[in-house]
């Protein structure tokens, strides 16, 4: 699927959310440039190993992990982008020949590359850093369209919670070593977070709505939002009322503790090995259900967060400024950021993932929680609905195709771990990079593959194993 996609990009050729950059052996000098106008504008697509004309060129295999590694170092280095925003990069295998695609979401922050200031259209990347009348309104349109950050100048830091941001700070420094926010104060701390900035219609510093909601006193928060909450009930029993709930109105980061307690206390969690290691199902599924309410939402909206459990499903409400709407498709899905600033500060301290990758492991998780994928509504109500009872085998068992049985074959064979020569030669397979790109990494992002070396995915030692019968989960 993903193929037909980047096919259908290169046919539509270079737009404002569009760029394509030949990058055989090295990446282009103004990748960067584009990488800054992208993330200050509106999104965009990079594709490289593809010329100006929609050619693909491909990227020579020598220097593909290099490319990467150059690409993804430079775009965390605050000082080539400030402030730093981490993108991923996927390996695509068309024709025989790789390239590699780049989502670069919209920003909620004005970025610089290289101190310079680079905005986008349809003619490309042009650097604005010397008009002020185009900085100061880029400035205006990030804080308008994103609630998170409006400014409240006379908000102080005695109004937040020197607990929380000290937990978060140790949480950060555990999360990653040598964490820049462990050797600086509260203040220094929020500024490098993006929680304090100049609000550029009054000309004011201050503290931003995303700082109240992650650190605010519950006081400060409720007279900045009065209608704050997440809403957590269980209904099983009680159909009309509930058997248990929590009013939540308190910061994000005990309101995720909150919230995980109570799906913790009324779900089941059935025994799971990934990797010869036990794995919480329901502590993966719940860590992406409960960020989402909590980073994704709109909350200058009424509308309470929902996080109900009731006799066959688990789902979530939350209000939602909607880019596009209906049924997300997770083969499809290209994620926007809600509330950027809020998102960072939960992947700074483990409880978030990249943008997209949450949804395909939420997909991955449900599917062998329940036996069911999980339904995602991207409306002005964003909704979350899990049904938790194992669905019903049908009557009349479908064709098996020739990609189920090839499936079933490997996963027989590498029930004994098997390196990756060792699978290809089994499916009689010469191409290397089509077996790795088109059959090994979509059997590992499905969780029917494990690798057996997970952090060093690259290792000459490493090799892949499926989950022997009898250990595959069930929900009790």
């Amino acid at each position: 699927m993903q193929v037909l996609k980047i096919k259908q990009i290169i046919k539509q050729g270079e737009k404002i959310s569009v760029e394509f950059k030949e990058c055989k052996a090295s990446l282009a000098k103004d990748i960067y440039d584009t990488v800054c106008a992208f993330l200050n504008r509106s999104g965009g697509e990079l594709l490289l190993g593809v010329n100006d004309n929609g050619v693909i060129t491909g990227i020579d295999p020598k220097y593909i992990e290099q490319i990467k590694k150059d690409f993804v170092t430079a775009v965390n280095n605050p000082q080539k982008i400030s402030p730093a925003f981490y993108l991923s990069i996927e390996e695509i295998a068309i024709d025989g020949k790789v390239i590699l695609y780049i989502y670069v979401p919209e920003s909620s922050q004005v970025h610089r590359c290289s101190g310079r200031i680079y905005d986008r259209n349809e003619d490309g990347d042009f650097d604005i850093t010397d008009n002020n009348n185009l900085v100061s309104e880029l400035f205006l349109r990030k804080q308008t369209t994103y609630s998170e950050n409006q400014v409240f100048p006379y908000m102080e830091l005695a109004d937040l919670r020197q607990d929380i941001i000290g937990r978060v700070r140790k949480q950060a420094a555990i999360h990653r070593e040598n964490h820049a926010w462990e050797s600086m104060d509260d203040l220094g701390m929020l500024k490098s977070a993006q929680l304090y900035k100049k609000d550029f219609q009054t000309g004011k510093n201050g503290f931003t709505l995303a700082a109240i909601l992650l650190f605010g006193k519950d006081e400060t928060i409720l007279s900045v939002l009065p209608h704050f909450r997440t809403d957590a009930i269980l209904r099983r029993e009680n159909r009309d009322r509930y058997d248990d709930r929590d009013d939540i109105r308190t910061n994000l980061i005990d309101s995720y503790d909150r919230l995980l307690s109570f799906g913790e206390k009324h779900l089941s969690d059935p025994f799971y090995m990934e990797n010869d290691q036990r794995v919480s199902l329901r502590g993966h599924i719940l860590r992406e259900v409960i960020s989402n309410i909590l980073i994704h939402r709109e909350y200058i909206n009424a509308f309470p967060a929902k996080f109900i459990i009731d006799h066959e499903k688990l789902y979530t409400e939350n209000s939602n400024k909607p880019h596009g709407f209906g049924l997300i498709d997770p083969v499809y899905f290209s994620p926007y950021p809600k509330n950027p600033s809020i998102a960072r500060v939960f992947r700074e301290i483990g409880r978030a993932d990249e943008l997209g990758s949450g949804v395909r492991n939420l997909f991955k998780y449900c599917r062998i929680y329940c036996g069911r994928d999980p339904q995602l509504f991207e409306e002005d109500v964003f909704k979350f609905v899990l049904m938790l009872t194992p669905q019903a085998t049908p009557q009349a068992t479908p064709q098996a195709t020739p990609q189920d049985e090839r499936t079933k074959r490997i996963l027989e064979f590498c029930q004994i771990p098997r390196d990756r020569e060792e699978i290809q030669k089994f499916l009689n397979l010469k191409d290397r990079e089509h077996f790795r790109l088109e059959i090994l990494k979509p059997l590992i992002e499905q969780g029917l593959l494990h690798p057996t070396i997970p952090d060093k995915l690259r290792s000459p030692k490493q090799k892949y194993y499926s989950v022997k019968k009898g250990n595959v989960p069930f929900l009790h």
